[in-house]
């Protein structure tokens, strides 16, 4: 009797492992840009064939109030803006997107990101695509709405988007309500109700309130909204034991950079597991934190490799989905250990 029920328990633990595995998801962070340049459409074509379960759209506006998918308010760190428009900066230095026409800014290269160093360009991450090759632009959001949309149709599958809303403060102070247009271009692609594959993402939780109580009940519409968050002095009071449940009057989840899910300080013998998740689940909020990236120098010192990080963040931490640059990487982990746990429960019932 013991032993049945042992065996029950046993296999229902397994069970519920291979059903965690199967409801975690995959977030293409800027699309597949591990492997190609971040945001373009080739990017995005590649995390939809890998099997994320999201792929992610930053969202700024041109001079002429079109939504481009670029992760920066500026042009110069992924194009050869400099060079096309050189006098075009303003008195930093910087050539900011909204300064420009989407016509002016389809005339432009996009290419792998790169930094100034000593008056050259040098590649952020150099085991990356090679910058400056190939043939890339700048998208509009709707572009993408279409690609992805389109590949859903084509293929059967449902994959979701996750547009963030970029600086909205600096866009309304340039005289521009980027949130409104959003939500509008969203409505247009029927991305209406909660029960849609859509994530909306802001680090504003000022903006994230009035497309709550404002927004999105204007357009007549309601849309899952996620607070992201990049540091505990961001907004100290969501840190509180209460923030999570004040958090959820107005959002849906959670993005926080992973060092606020799993501390720097943790250790290879020694997991400091913050209690942030555990807080945000109580209060019935999803937590997909970011960046997951496999380039030399990015893994935590507390993960052995990759995969060690994505268990430990998924399954020991416990969080619901994770942004990566390598969306095949977390698609290839959950898969195996979903099968894992099936294989482990099938040979738990043979006689």
């Amino acid at each position: 009797m013991r032993t049945g029920i042992r065996l029950i328990t046993l296999l229902a633990s397994f069970m519920t492992m291979a059903e965690l595995a199967a409801e975690k998801i995959v977030i293409a962070h800027r699309g597949a840009s591990g492997y190609l340049p971040e945001h373009t459409l080739a990017a995005k074509s590649m995390a939809y064939a890998m099997g994320a379960t999201y792929i992610e759209q930053d969202v700024v506006m041109t001079r002429d109030d079109v939504l481009i998918v670029l992760h920066d308010i500026t042009l110069d760190r992924t194009t050869d803006v400099s060079e096309k428009f050189p006098d075009r900066s303003r008195g930093d230095g910087r050539f900011y997107a909204i300064d420009f026409t989407l016509k002016e800014i389809r005339s432009l290269s996009a290419t792998e990101g790169f930094r100034i160093q000593g008056g050259e360009k040098v590649q952020g991450y150099k085991n990356r695509f090679p910058m400056n090759t190939s043939s890339f632009g700048v998208p509009t959001l709707e572009e993408e709405l279409e690609l992805i949309q389109g590949l859903n149709r084509s293929t059967g599958q449902d994959v979701g988007i996750y547009p963030e809303i970029k600086q909205p403060e600096f866009h309304r102070d340039e005289g521009k309500d980027i949130s409104s247009e959003v939500v509008r271009v969203l409505k247009k692609f029927g991305y209406t109700t909660k029960d849609h594959k859509v994530f909306l993402q802001t680090f504003s939780f000022e903006e994230l309130k009035k497309i709550r109580n404002e927004i999105l009940p204007k357009a007549g519409i309601d849309l899952n909204l996620i607070q992201l968050i990049g540091s505990e002095t961001s907004y100290p009071w969501m840190f509180e034991r209460d923030g999570m449940e004040k958090l959820a009057g107005f959002a849906d989840g959670i993005g926080p950079a992973k060092g606020l899910v799993i501390s720097s300080e943790s250790t290879t013998s020694n997991l400091e597991i913050t209690p942030l998740v555990s807080r945000a689940h109580s209060a019935g909020l999803k937590v997909h934190p970011y960046t997951y990236r496999m380039d030399p120098g990015q893994l935590p010192s507390y993960a052995s490799d990759f995969q060690e990080l994505l268990r430990q963040h998924y399954f020991d931490a416990g969080v619901d989905g994770i942004f990566t640059d390598f969306p095949d990487k977390a698609v290839e982990f959950l898969e195996a250990n979903q099968l894992r746990q099936e294989i482990h429960v099938n040979n738990e019932v043979k006689p």
